[in-house]
């Protein structure tokens, strides 16, 4: 049994529990100084896509969420550090791995464990899946089951944001398997021709659906894939949360300036299969293990934190109990939503001209 799930294997928190956590939370919070509090902000959304990700693969083994899904476990810096640098006329366009996006954008739990569980009530009506979530309110573009199929839709945000002439960057996510697609190389050139204010963030995970970046990849840098159209590329240490801030920030004004696209190639590690359907034979259990020991972001990060004044171990626990309590509400709320109603099937789809 993964570490993760022994841990979710303890009693649940109840509510009255979870109440009294938060409240701790808050009194703790009032003694730290605002650059405290904005790192623990930080921790708390990394360790909620942690404990959202656990539960889902709990309850795809239990069979209450079905068809594919894929986790973001180990890669929460990613997605913390570079949400935190953009606003709220800035866009997100991702692929596949999307639970951690949507949550980091700030949707609700509720409404997304809800989707992955295939319910009414759920971010797309239950019928997008783990694959298929959007928001516009949150400028949350998908969720795109298509491998590398983000990066030109991304680049077409983009030009929407330009031609209107916003101020707005569009983030867009990919992998690094996705990143030897033609369709990557087809838009990279686009998007320089046009400067078009796109950040490509390749999250290269190491393995892609199984096979290592050496044994795929002739250019292992694929920070550099930008290089022969002109655009500029940056290797970021994707398990760091302030590193990838770091980059984020920049990446950003260099898009807010005119300058174009840049491209930010995350090095991270996903601990789980390439979904959850994988069982990740291509690499031993003694690699994850180290990796999770010496360079998980959460941790790393949690020891950052515990060195500023007014943080403890037990403000840090106080935490992980009201969020814990998060996630139960949030699968409760899914489990007493109904499945869609049939005539869902024929609502929000785009017709043909001729039908």
């Amino acid at each position: 049994m993964a570490p993760e799930a022994r841990k979710s294997a303890k009693p649940k928190a109840s509510k009255a529990d979870s109440k009294k956590a938060a409240a701790a939370t808050v009194r703790s919070r009032a003694v730290m100084a605002p650059e405290t509090q904005d790192l623990l902000t930080v921790y708390r959304k990394m360790l909620l896509i942690r404990r959202f990700e656990e539960r889902a693969g709990q309850l795809y083994g239990m069979g209450l969420i079905g068809g594919f899904c894929h986790l973001y476990i180990g890669q929460e810096a990613v997605v913390v550090g570079m949400q935190s640098t953009i606003g709220p006329d800035d866009m997100v366009i991702t692929t596949y791995r999307d639970h951690a996006h949507m949550l980091a954008a700030g949707i609700d739990p509720k409404s997304v464990m809800a989707e992955l569980m295939g319910r009414a009530d759920g971010q797309s009506k239950g019928k997008g899946g783990s694959m298929h979530m959007f928001s516009s309110e949150k400028n949350f573009y998908g969720g795109h089951g298509i491998v590398g199929a983000s990066v030109p839709l991304g680049a077409g945000l983009a030009f929407a944001q330009k031609y209107r002439k916003s101020t707005g960057v569009v983030l867009t996510y990919f992998g690094d398997g996705a990143s030897n697609q033609g369709q990557v190389a087809e838009t990279f050139n686009m998007a320089s021709l046009w400067a078009l204010p796109v950040i490509f963030i390749i999250e290269n995970n190491q393995y892609a659906m199984g096979t290592s970046t050496v044994r795929s990849s002739a250019q292992g840098k694929l920070y550099l894939r930008g290089a022969s159209y002109g655009i500029p590329g940056e290797e970021v240490d994707g398990m760091d949360v302030l590193a990838v801030k770091k980059a984020g920030v920049a990446a950003v004004a260099h898009c807010r300036a005119g300058k174009g696209p840049i491209i930010l190639e995350m090095n991270t590690y996903r601990y789980r299969g390439h979904s959850m359907s994988d069982p990740a034979n291509y690499r031993t259990r003694k690699e994850v293990q180290k990796m999770r020991e010496e360079r998980d972001p959460i941790d790393y990060f949690a020891a950052n934190i515990l060195k500023r004044k007014g943080v403890d171990e037990s403000a840090l626990k106080d935490l992980d109990s009201e969020i814990k309590g998060i996630i139960t509400s949030a699968v409760e709320f899914a489990q007493a939503s109904p499945e869609p109603d049939p005539a869902e099937l024929y609502t929000n789809i785009v017709k043909a001209m001729n039908a």
